[in-house]
């Protein structure tokens, strides 16, 4: 009874501290704008599952790719034991879900094994991370806050995974005669070993346990947040082509009323900002893409902007939008705000300048990331707002409106190299 209420006091304080995470974000998303509504259910669910759960981007680089699918698969089976965890913490029960029978034995046999392979994994991540010289794992804005992030988000991860097989070796020491469900791993380790592990299974199981309510509230503040939205995020994505730019709807209804004299200007209508300059002109999407982004720099290590030397990194212009959400959207909360700007304090007019929208940032992205969309938002502010732009596009803005085309010549002679 004692375990149970203690338990039971601690999930309380899990969920409290989550719920307020959650409401946290859900106050910096009402700060945003609308996006492209959300339709084709079936063709959602169709990319959720392909690219989701099926991996198929991370596949792309093969063996690392291999390696981060077995621990994606992995999680989403050990998750459905740490359901039956909780609820036995709940109830003071033990192995409450058994009754299942032969699918409860492929699914603690399948989290053996995946807790086992997890672990390797996570050593070779973190010796991967820490020793080898991955170029795509630097930049400016990978900071040592970031690498330590990363670091602390693999420790806790491989430590879950062996909580879960001592608890484990505990539970099969404790139940020889009686042991419900299959664990290959911890069966093996037993044989091999002749040590009872009996002793273990109790603090196996609150270690563990605790490891994954602290995990849980840590994960909306640290880059893994990942874990919980890429899911959700690539089926939110934008089923349009790639190279598709939506146009803004300001814009349509004054080239409708230029073309259209007749057509009576609404007054009333709020005049909105042409573009993104803040926090405030992204929308919901833009935001949700900077708490999924994995960080893992695949967009940048394809840019070839970056490639040659350029300051833009696609990986870059979402974290940044992360950090001013962060420190602006609390401001605005407050009934505050400062001086500064999501563009030139976070992203300079060189990066946002340095795309070739050529996409394959939103190509690569394991999640479904569209990078360009956002840096021609900002692009539109520049130009329709500001009509700042480099010299060479503002030559072509200034023939196109004096000439109806970008060349600088009459369009009375444009027929002249015919002859």
């Amino acid at each position: 009874m004692i375990k149970q209420t203690l338990f039971t006091v601690v999930l309380l304080i899990t969920l409290g501290v989550f719920v307020w995470s959650v409401f946290r974000l859900r106050a910096f998303f009402k700060l945003t704008k609308p996006a492209y509504p959300i339709k084709n259910i079936s063709a959602r669910i169709t990319r959720t599952l392909n690219v989701a759960f099926g991996q198929s981007k991370i596949f792309r680089k093969p063996v690392i790719g291999f390696m981060h699918a077995l621990v994606f698969w992995g999680f989403l089976v050990i998750t459905l034991g740490s359901i039956e965890m909780v609820f036995d913490g709940l109830v003071g029960s033990d192995r409450s879900f058994a009754f299942m029978g032969i699918f409860y034995d492929v699914i603690m046999a399948s989290g053996d094994v995946f807790a086992f392979i997890i672990l390797v994994f996570i050593i070779l991540f973190i010796i991967r991370r820490s020793f080898m010289n991955i170029s795509r794992f630097k930049g400016v804005e990978v900071t040592p806050k970031t690498n330590l992030d990363a670091q602390l988000s693999l420790y806790f991860i491989g430590f879950l995974m062996l909580s879960l097989l001592v608890f484990n070796l505990g539970y099969i020491s404790n139940h020889s005669n009686e042991v419900l469900g299959v664990y290959p791993v911890s069966s093996k380790i037993i044989q091999w070993t002749s040590m009872d592990f009996g002793a273990l299974q109790e603090s196996g199981w609150w270690v563990h346990i605790l490891l994954i309510f602290v995990f849980a509230n840590y994960l909306p503040y640290s880059k893994h947040f990942h874990v919980f939205l890429s899911i959700p995020n690539v089926f939110l994505s934008n089923l349009e082509p790639l190279t598709k730019y939506p146009n803004l709807e300001s814009i349509t209804r004054e080239v409708k009323l230029m073309l259209d004299p007749e057509a009576a200007y609404d007054e009333s209508e709020e005049v909105t900002r042409f573009g993104v300059k803040d926090i405030e002109d992204v929308t919901w999407r833009n935001y949700m893409d900077s708490l999924a982004c994995t960080q893992c720099g695949r967009c940048t290590d394809v840019c070839p902007a970056n490639i040659t030397g350029k300051r833009l990194s696609p990986r870059k212009i979402f974290v940044d939008l992360r950090h001013r959400m962060n420190e602006k959207g609390t401001l605005i909360l407050k009934g505050e705000d400062d001086t500064k700007s999501l563009i030139r304090d976070y992203i300079s007019e060189e990066e946002i300048w340095a795309c070739t929208s050529c996409n394959a940032c939103a190509q690569e992205c394991p999640i479904e990331i569209s990078h360009p969309n956002l840096i021609m938002d900002m692009r539109r502010y520049l130009v329709m707002e500001e009509a700042s732009a480099p010299a060479g596009l503002n030559a072509m803005f200034a023939n196109i409106e004096n000439n109806g085309a970008p060349w600088q010549y009459s369009p009375e002679d444009r027929m002249k190299w015919a002859e």
